[in-house]
C-alpha cells in the first residue's frame, strides 16, 4: 500500500471524494459503492500509488460519514428525511455496524471483496423493478411503515455494511422503496440519516484497528463537503424514477467491475 504522505495519492483521493459525495446526495447513499472501486483502481492505474481492500474500506467510512451528515442536513431542509425512520433504523444500524467493523479485520481482502459483489448484485437488479405502488410525493412525516420489520433490517444490513466498510445504502434503499414501501424522495433523505449512523459506528470500529490513513481522509472529507452539497442540490431537482435508475447503474455497474477482479 502506498504510504499516506504520497502527496498524488491524497490529491486524488480528495478529488475522487467530491465526485463521489456528489452521488451521494444526489442518489441518498453513503458513496462506498462508488468510493471502493475508484480508490481500489484509480491510484495504479494513475501511477499514484495503490491502496488495498482493507485501507479503502476505511476510507469509505469517512467519506460515508461527511457525505451523510452534511447532504442529510440539505434534504432534511427540503422535508425529505423522516425522523421515525431515522429513529427506529438508526440504532440498530450503529449498533450492529460497529460489531461488523470491529470483526473485519479478522476477514482476507478476497473475502470482503466477494460479500461485496454479492450484496450489491442482487439491489441493483431490485432497483430496476417496478414500484409495488405508484410512487407519489408524500411528505416525510406521513409515512406509514413497519416499525420491528424496519429495526430488523438495520441491524442484518449495518453488520454486513460494517464487514466491508460501507453504510450499506446500497441494500437499504432498495428494502426501504421494495419492503416497507416509503416513497423514494423519503427513502433518499432519511437514507441519508439511517446511514450517518452506521457511518459513525464503522468509524469507530475502523480507527480503533488503525484501518484508517490520516491525510488520504483528511483530504477526502475537504472533497466530500462542497460534493454532498452539490449532490443534494441536483437531487431535488430530479424525478423519483430516475433517481432509481441513477442508483440501480451505479450500483450495477461497480459490481461487474468488482466481480471482474475477483475472477481475474
Amino acid at each position: 500500500m502506498a504510504g499516506p504522505m504520497n502527496p498524488e495519492l491524497v490529491l486524488l483521493v480528495g478529488l475522487v471524494g467530491f465526485v463521489v459525495s456528489t452521488l451521494s446526495g444526489w442518489l441518498g447513499i453513503g458513496g462506498g459503492i462508488a468510493m471502493a472501486p475508484a480508490l481500489l483502481y484509480l491510484p495504479p492505474l494513475l501511477g499514484a500509488g495503490e491502496l488495498d481492500m482493507r485501507a479503502v474500506a476505511g476510507l469509505t467510512i469517512v467519506q460515508a460519514l461527511a457525505a451523510c451528515l452534511f447532504a442529510g442536513l440539505r434534504h432534511n431542509r427540503y422535508r425529505f428525511v423522516s425522523r421515525r425512520l431515522v429513529a427506529v433504523m438508526g440504532p440498530g444500524i450503529f449498533a450492529s455496524s460497529l460489531v461488523g467493523a470491529l470483526l473485519s479485520k479478522h476477514v482476507s481482502n478476497g473475502a470482503l471483496l466477494a460479500l461485496f459483489a454479492a450484496l450489491a448484485l442482487p439491489a441493483a437488479g431490485l432497483m430496476l423493478l417496478p414500484l409495488p405502488r405508484e410512487d407519489a410525493e408524500v411528505a416525510a412525516e406521513e409515512i406509514a411503515f413497519s416499525s420491528p420489520f424496519g429495526a430488523a433490517i438495520a441491524v442484518v444490513v449495518g453488520f454486513l455494511g460494517g464487514m466491508v466498510g460501507q453504510g450499506g445504502s446500497f441494500i437499504l434503499i432498495p428494502l426501504m422503496l421494495y419492503v416497507l414501501r416509503v416513497p423514494t424522495r423519503v427513502t433518499i433523505g432519511s437514507n441519508l440519516g439511517i446511514v450517518f449512523f452506521s457511518s459513525v459506528a464503522g468509524l469507530i470500529g475502523k480507527a480503533s484497528t488503525g484501518q484508517i490513513a490520516l491525510w488520504p481522509a483528511v483530504a477526502l472529507v475537504l472533497g466530500a463537503v462542497p460534493g454532498a452539497l452539490l449532490g443534494s442540490h441536483l437531487s431535488k431537482r430530479t424525478r423519483p424514477r430516475f433517481l432509481r435508475y441513477g442508483l440501480a447503474a451505479v450500483v450495477g455497474l461497480t459490481t461487474l467491475r468488482i466481480c471482474w477482479q475477483l475472477v481475474a
